[in-house]
């Protein structure tokens, strides 16, 4: 059977049982430009990232908080578009093979039109798309078509997913499942105890799909113990404003969290 990249991925650091889980890290497409993303792929890929979350800017992105809002203006400010985005993927993977999730809204996806965004996600080599807006129970003709051609379809699961939600989320997700551990936006203080392990452990009776993390984690050791009851931690609005505080700052976080997770 022929595994998606994500799958591979999680697949080898399960096999490594060495207590390392996967380190996911979110950037902002053209922060500080789109150049400059490249860049930074790369040296999150050398620093141990095992899969990166690559923010396409939207004026709206509900799910997000200032730090990731900001960035998103700033990069529609320059003119990045989803297009420019898939493009520089496609010019990462000369160089790389590091899997790439986008994260998106719907309405760039519909605009770009659905099959041609799956046709050029996958030419580019994109690995696996986040569209928070986008219900697993909603548009089930380009959700069963990325299912049959790829990319990976991750979905998000909540606080206050009920089981039934919990269900479909795990039937419809490929890759891993994205458990937000908060009901609220990016940035914002996470709650590591009982109550997000029990979350977790639920999840797992639905499927034996990896569950990754995100939404609050800021530290090395926020990350290091939501490393202990999860496959694989996200980290997005604190590496996004190290990013822009400078390469020192960046580097140092990183380097923290790959050690902790």
């Amino acid at each position: 059977m022929t595994h998606s990249a994500i799958t591979e991925r999680f697949l080898k650091i399960k096999e490594a049982n060495n207590g390392r889980k996967a380190f996911i890290p979110y950037i902002m497409a053209g922060e500080p430009s789109l150049a400059s993303t490249a860049v930074i792929v790369s040296e999150l890929e050398e620093m141990g990232a095992d899969i990166i979350e690559l923010g396409v800017p939207f004026s709206d992105p509900v799910a997000d908080g200032p730090t990731i809002q900001h960035a998103a203006m700033r990069a529609l400010g320059r003119g990045v578009t989803l297009r420019k985005v898939i493009d520089m993927v496609k010019s990462i993977r000369q160089k790389s093979l590091i899997p790439i999730v986008l994260m998106t809204y719907f309405n760039p996806v519909l605009k770009f039109g659905l099959n041609n965004f799956i046709d050029s996600a996958l030419k580019s080599g994109v690995d696996g798309i986040i569209i928070p807006d986008l219900p697993p129970d909603e548009e089930t003709e380009f959700i069963a078509s990325c299912h049959k051609n790829g990319p990976d379809t991750i979905f998000l699961v909540a606080p206050t997913s009920t089981d039934a939600r919990i269900d479909l989320v795990a039937n419809q997700s490929r890759g891993f499942i994205y458990y937000v551990s908060l009901t609220g936006i990016t940035g914002a203080d996470i709650s590591i105890d009982d109550t997000l392990r029990g979350q977790i452990e639920k999840i797992r009776s639905s499927s034996n799909k990896p569950v990754a993390v995100g939404f609050g984690v800021k530290t090395g050791g926020e990350a290091g113990r939501v490393a202990e009851i999860a496959d694989g931690v996200i980290v997005g609005s604190a590496i996004v404003k190290a990013v822009d505080e400078g390469h020192e700052t960046f580097r140092t976080l990183v380097k923290s969290l790959r050690a902790a997770i």
